[in-house]
């Protein structure tokens, strides 16, 4: 017996130490895909605060070259961004992400810079006041482009009730969430991000909440009913009112 059991005491270490590796891996893997899809929330809605920022410039008719090129939006957003996570997007090999933040926050830097280039023709127009370059075009062509080039699911949306542009629209997972982020009792401040583990465990899903600010409800405030400037109704919410959520969707490796 005593034999016997020395024979399997070890072997039952292995067994255990397989078990559980992998299991402490996932976990691992967790948490740094929540991590990181923290953080292209945030950068996301960073570079969506910059656009916003600007608009008295932007929407200045009396100039033409307004000066607001992809260099000087990068570097707005990488101040912006420090401020709100820590993170100097200029020294990302030494900052304290996750592996695949690095590789995938530059990603969305460039797309980013790329949709303010794109717009340079619009923004610099002279003579022209409102030019349709705000928060939720720029995140909505943002959107789009870095999910085609990295397949990476990111999207800006929002509840059907206020939801303006169809490619945002919510899917179940999404709406279920964002009534979530609509109750009164859901923090407003700290950014304070939902996620799960969806597929099976082969993926985690994380949102980050969008509450209207001051300069939101222009558009989105009161009176409800009367046109804004972009067209649409506006949507008689209030200054801390829910506004819809960045999500992201990462694959778990």
């Amino acid at each position: 017996m005593k034999i016997r059991n020395m024979f399997l005491l070890p072997l039952c270490a292995v067994l255990i130490g397989v078990g559980l590796a992998p299991s402490a891996a996932w976990a691992d893997a967790k948490a740094d895909a929540v991590e990181t899809g923290r953080l292209l929330a945030i950068l996301l809605d960073t570079g969506r605060a910059t656009v916003g920022a600007n608009q008295t410039l932007i929407n200045d008719a009396s100039k033409g070259d307004k000066g607001f090129t992809p260099e000087v939006f990068e570097k707005q957003l990488a101040d912006k961004f420090k401020e709100r996570t820590g993170v100097d997007l200029t020294d990302l090999k030494n900052a304290k992400v996750p592996a695949m933040a690095r590789h995938m926050l530059p990603q969305l830097v460039e797309v980013q810079k790329k949709v303010v280039a794109d717009y340079q023709p619009i923004i610099n127009r002279p003579g022209v006041g409102f030019k349709g370059f705000i928060p939720a075009t720029f995140g909505t062509q943002t959107t789009v482009r870095y999910t085609a080039k990295t397949g990476i699911y990111l999207k800006q949306t929002a509840a059907d009730k206020i939801l303006r542009n169809p490619r945002n629209k919510a899917d179940e997972f999404e709406a279920a969430v964002l009534a979530r982020f609509a109750d009164s009792s859901y923090p407003r401040t700290g950014e304070k991000i939902i996620s799960e583990v969806v597929d099976g465990g082969k993926a985690v899903r994380v949102m980050l909440p969008l509450f209207y600010g001051k300069g939101c409800l222009g558009c989105h405030g009161e009176p409800a009913g009367e046109r804004d400037i972009t067209g649409y109704k506006r949507d008689g919410y209030k200054e801390g009112d829910n506004g819809g959520a960045i999500s992201v969707k990462l694959l778990l490796k």
